[in-house]
């Protein structure tokens, strides 16, 4: 069956299914569909848990072994298997011969990209509606992202003006991870009270120096000294690159587009416009990089952000952040 985030609480308590597939482009509300699934799973008794992430290096046989193993002293088990792409490739027959009588002693957690429509006709999708659930995340709409960021406020026990939600919705720019971490500093600056214009302002200053909007711009338009010491300092204050990485990955993107229009002699202004860039710094920043990197740079730092993401899930040998020195080394290059 398919299902939205707003339904999958209740949907929990009514039982828990044996397989989940959670999917979508905004990893924050992906992130957090999951986090539930795992409460429940882990209250259900389901507590030791095997991560699997599907890059060309992972052996499906060893995914098919472990569903095929006993577990030690009859725990049940939770397999997490990260599907970057959405594609499940190789994996596609280990989950048609286990979809159909899914063990009882494990329950899988498919956490993806969004699925092409190419792949919801494939069998092993089909297996899934038949036994599972598919929690569907869509990106908030810009123009509802307001309404969202003021609910959020909301459920951490924030108040927050108009002129302050006009302020955040501005900056964040419908960033989902970047809101919620924003609203997080908030709640420690304004004591769970009410959020102002000029507790924004404060915070802004407290976060000025080096922040992950700065950095962009600085990877985008080629400033490799600035966004490594910037990189330097978020790492030292112990933030997550996640947020970094999507407000990254969807600029590489959109810059790829950009170019494309470029190419046609069509106005980078009027894209920019319709895309809904007002910033005057974003928009010069990704014109620059539009007009000074080759698409095989942009694809190649689209690869570093995919292991910068890996890596910031406990994936492969080095940190997130030697990735992150490599994309500012890589996207200097004219």
């Amino acid at each position: 069956m398919k299902t939205q985030p707003a339904q999958l609480p209740q949907l929990l308590k009514k039982g828990l299914h044996p397989v989940y597939l959670v999917s979508g482009d905004e990893p924050l509300l992906v992130q957090e569909c999951c986090d539930q699934i795992r409460k429940a799973a882990r209250e259900a008794g389901f507590k030791d848990r095997t991560t699997y992430h599907a890059d060309q290096q992972l052996d499906w046989n060893s995914v098919g072994e472990e569903f095929g193993a006993l577990s030690l002293f009859a725990e049940q088990r939770r397999i997490e298997i990260h599907l970057p792409n959405g594609k499940l490739g190789d994996g596609r027959k280990i989950l048609e011969q286990v979809l159909p009588n899914p063990p009882e002693d494990i329950l899988l957690i498919l956490i993806s990209a969004r699925l092409d429509a190419a792949e919801t006709r494939r069998k092993w999708y089909k297996l899934l509606q038949d036994k599972g659930v598919h929690v569907t995340v869509w990106p908030v709409d810009t123009d509802k992202f307001p309404a969202w960021l003021q609910q959020r406020a909301r459920n951490q026990g924030l108040q927050v003006t108009r002129e302050a939600l006009d302020m955040l919705s501005e900056r964040l720019e419908g960033n989902l991870l970047a809101a919620a971490q924003e609203l997080e500093r908030l709640a420690l600056l304004c004591h769970g009270g009410t959020v102002d214009a000029e507790a924004v302002e404060q915070a802004v200053q407290d976060s000025a120096r080096f922040n992950i909007f700065e950095l962009v711009s600085e990877l985008l338009t080629g400033n490799a000294t600035t966004a490594r010491r910037i990189i330097n300092f978020v790492q030292q204050e112990g933030d997550s690159p996640l947020g970094l990485l999507s407000i990254l990955s969807r600029d590489l993107n959109l810059t790829l587009e950009l170019q494309k229009n470029l190419a046609k002699r069509e106005p980078a202004g009027a894209f920019l416009k319709q895309r809904g860039i007002r910033q005057p710094q974003r928009a010069r920043a990704l014109e620059q990089a539009a007009r000074r990197l080759s698409r095989p740079t942009l694809y190649e730092a689209l690869r570093l952000c995919s292991e910068t993401d890996r890596a910031a899930k406990g994936f492969g040998d080095l940190s997130p952040w030697h990735h992150l020195q490599d994309l500012a080394t890589l996207m200097a290059t004219r």
